[in-house]
């Protein structure tokens, strides 16, 4: 696909999600259950490679070793050194931005961060640099996932909400582990949990490999993949790279000759799909534009159930109150009632935090138009649009 009918594409989604979908999010506040409204420069975003991982597991030299060299802000050490959310951009010269700076800025696609408050702002920034890689990818580099209840309770702001908000922006998703450090604490089944629904765009990178022999090395990794398969709790297996993404030279004395051999073909495979990236990026903006524009049609049809089930003059709260209650029981009649598939309804917990600061009264009822101007654009106008930029042959 040439980059004329990749930016025509773009340009066509901006129109269809302004004209079609923007009113269904507007009218049932999709924005605050699900997730913040469309801005242009969330469609004109690069695409977006996200690390996460337990501290010292090398997410930051990682993306050290992928740029070839260091960028504004890179603190790396044994202990957790990364206590932001970093994220690495093209820029015309090297600085850092303080996140609260980056969330209001027009042209950045951060806007939506600002739900999560100034105490997540004080822990975000943005790292420019002109660099050839960063002109078609942008990293993000995340705080070391900590283990422990204290850790836990000592973050002043929603972690996994964050890391949930950049999953859904993200093109790919490494998890990165250590073979010493093979434990997924509490907080990291919490975030991996999170990044359900994105499950296509996650790798796991077994990272520093060369410091366990080849014995040691597959026994960790039916480790890795046992301990990922309860916590993901999908049929397929994750892609796992075995490597030692970082500036020093592969350490033969423990991996042996055939570690050499491995980790290089891993290293180029890996490589691979991150090239592939920007290739891939307009097809998952179709992607993801289609997923938000299913869920927005689910959410307009629970809200409007909700609201048809309030009684007309007395008892509100304590029928509102009985609605919150039963929300299980109330999404499975939307689903009857609609056909519609069990697998796309929101998170119930999340849904049910939300909905008790709203009084439900106050939600519109369910308008038929805007709900068939989206299924007309998911039906007629996406296909068309993908078919007059694309050369039927290629």
């Amino acid at each position: 696909v040439s980059a004329s009918s990749v930016t025509s594409i773009i340009d066509g989604l901006k129109k269809l999600y302004i004209q079609k979908l923007k009113p269904l999010e507007v009218a049932y506040k999709f924005n605050d259950f699900v997730s913040p409204l469309l801005t242009n420069s969330d469609f004109d975003a690069k695409p977006m490679v996200m690390l996460l991982g337990q501290y010292s597991t090398g997410k930051t030299t990682f993306i050290k070793h992928m740029l070839q060299s260091s960028y504004p802000g890179a603190h790396i050490g044994p202990e957790p050194t990364t206590d932001r959310f970093v994220v690495v951009m093209s820029g015309p010269d090297e600085r850092s931005i303080p996140g609260n700076t980056v969330a209001v800025q027009a042209d950045m696609p951060f806007n939506g961060l600002t739900t999560f408050g100034t105490a997540f702002l004080s822990k975000f920034e943005c790292s420019q640099m002109p660099h050839p890689l960063l002109e078609h990818i942008t990293f993000v580099d995340t705080p070391g996932v900590l283990s422990g209840e204290k850790q836990r309770t000592q973050r002043s702001y929603d972690f996994t909400g964050v890391t949930s908000w950049f999953a859904a922006k993200s093109d790919l998703i490494l998890l990165l582990f250590d073979p010493h450090k093979l434990d997924i604490s509490d907080e990291f089944k919490r975030v991996i949990s999170s990044l359900h629904g994105h499950d296509d765009k996650i790798r796991v990178v077994l990272n520093k490999s060369d410091q366990v022999d080849t014995q040691q090395l597959m026994r960790i990794y039916g480790a890795l993949m046992w301990s990922l398969g309860k916590v993901l709790n999908v049929p397929e297996v994750m892609r796992v790279y075995i490597g030692s993404f970082n500036d020093k030279p592969v350490n033969n004395t423990v991996s042996g000759q055939l570690g050499n051999e491995l980790f290089e073909r891993e290293q180029e495979d890996l490589l691979t799909d991150l090239k592939d990236i920007p290739k891939k990026a307009c097809d998952r903006k179709i992607n993801e534009f289609v997923k938000r524009a299913r869920a927005a049609k689910i959410h307009a049809y629970i809200i409007s159930h909700l609201k048809s089930q309030m009684p007309t003059m007395m008892g509100k709260a304590k029928a509102q109150q009985k609605l919150i209650d039963n929300l299980e029981g109330e999404f499975a009649k939307v689903q009857r009632e609609f056909h519609l598939p069990a697998g796309d309804f929101p998170d119930v917990e999340h849904f049910k935090d939300v909905l008790s600061g709203y009084n439900i009264d106050k939600f519109e009822k369910l308008k038929p138009h805007k709900i068939q101007a989206v299924d007309d654009m998911l039906a007629h106008d996406i296909p068309n649009l993908l078919k007059s930029f694309r050369n039927p042959y290629g």
